[in-house]
């Protein structure tokens, strides 16, 4: 009970738009007024709280506004995708303390190699912190691909990788920290991080996340929480089939709205993203042909979701959210097309709001719901 009290607290502290009382947190949880002193007093004790200077209100005692302590906590987030890793240290407020990323095409990559880069990033990270004065308390490795329950990397097609015991990647003592470490896929990491960036809306969010990278992932959020599925693998929109040419060669979303596809169909094959972004901006007609095209697409694959999901958000992330002005268009004009219920509550397309490398963003937000989830692991640390 006493755990569970103590993260109730402290969730509604960093999850607050503004900075909320001892008495506003004893409303919206139900504690008593001398519980939530109890437990505020010893979340300020330990470092996760701090105490601003008191409001004057019109009638009553001044009010102590609290907020999470900036620097006191580092969550690590970890990723390795197609074409970069790296990770992002966040404190509990969702500020970057550090952050490194490299960029390389890591297709058909050696699983050992790329561990041992992203392990020397994270020691660079690291140290970064510790230097700081920050304590780590853990990490998520954010993979594009399929893991089960034991996080085992069943197959991430792009980067040629299949059967890899994910945590055995990395040595356990880099990751270490009361909240310990996990492995989780990057697009449903990079929705959490949309979660975060909408929680100070009417309500916890519901919508459906698409990740725009060279693979195509997506996740399903329902009133803030992911639905995953049964496996976890719920989401994997890249591979939906959005035609065919004849009857055996079929196209998936990827051949066509991927990265990869989207600068082939450009004329831009081998050049970097910024290219492909500068053409459309400058109504290269190739460019913006194959954007709207990949855009129909999207569509298609998204009134798939819609009728089996009955979702009526669509947020685009990765290259979608940097392609938005163009793309969003034909996606929003096929939905209205395709989707039956569209009439009555037609689905609508946004731009993600959780910014660049928005899986690792919510790899370690994953870490600080962990140590939410189990605060007095921080406190008996401390």
């Amino acid at each position: 009970m006493r755990e569970h009290n103590l993260s109730l607290a402290l969730s509604v502290v960093l999850e607050a738009a503004e900075p909320v009382s001892r008495a506003q947190i004893s409303t919206l949880t139900g504690l008593s007024r001398a519980a939530v002193t109890n437990i505020v007093d010893r979340l300020v004790e330990t470092g996760l709280v701090r105490e601003l200077a008191p409001v004057v209100l019109s009638r009553g005692r001044p009010a102590v506004p609290l907020v999470p302590v900036r620097g006191a906590v580092a969550a690590l987030g970890l990723e390795v995708n197609v074409d970069y890793l790296g990770v992002r240290a966040l404190d509990l407020t969702g500020e970057v303390i550090a952050q490194r990323v490299v960029q390389g095409d890591l297709r058909g990559s050696d699983p050992t190699a790329v561990a041992a880069q992203l392990e020397e990033v994270a020691r660079e990270v690291r140290a970064s912190v510790l230097a700081k004065g920050v304590r780590i308390a853990g990490a998520t490795l954010a993979l594009p691909g399929l893991l089960d329950s034991s996080s085992v990397l069943r197959t991430a097609p792009n980067l040629g990788w299949r059967d890899l015991d994910a945590p055995q990647l990395l040595p356990a003592e880099l990751l270490g920290g009361v909240a310990g470490f996990a492995v989780a896929n990057e697009a449903d990491l990079a929705a959490r991080a949309e979660v975060r960036a909408r929680l100070s809306e009417n309500g916890r969010p519901s919508f459906f996340y698409v990740s725009g990278e060279i693979g195509i992932g997506g996740a399903r959020v329902l009133g803030g929480e992911l639905a995953a599925g049964r496996h976890g693998w719920a989401g994997e929109i890249g591979h939906v089939v959005v035609g065919s040419k004849g009857t055996s060669d079929l196209i998936r979303l990827e051949d066509v709205a991927g990265q990869h596809a989207l600068l082939k169909a450009a004329g831009l094959l081998g050049a970097p993203l910024e290219e492909l972004l500068a053409a459309v901006d400058s109504g290269q007609a190739r460019a913006v042909t194959a954007v709207q095209e990949a855009g129909r697409a999207l569509g298609i694959a998204l009134s798939a979701v819609a009728h089996i999901s009955d979702v009526d958000e669509v947020v685009l992330g990765g290259t979608f959210a940097s392609l938005f002005d163009v793309i969003a268009g034909p996606v929003e004009t096929t939905l209205a097309e395709l989707v039956v219920f569209s009439d009555w509550v037609p689905v609508r397309v946004s731009r993600a709001r959780a910014g660049d490398y928005a899986a690792m963003t919510g790899a370690a937000f994953t870490v600080i719901d962990r140590l939410v989830a189990q605060p007095s692991l921080w406190l008996s640390a401390s």
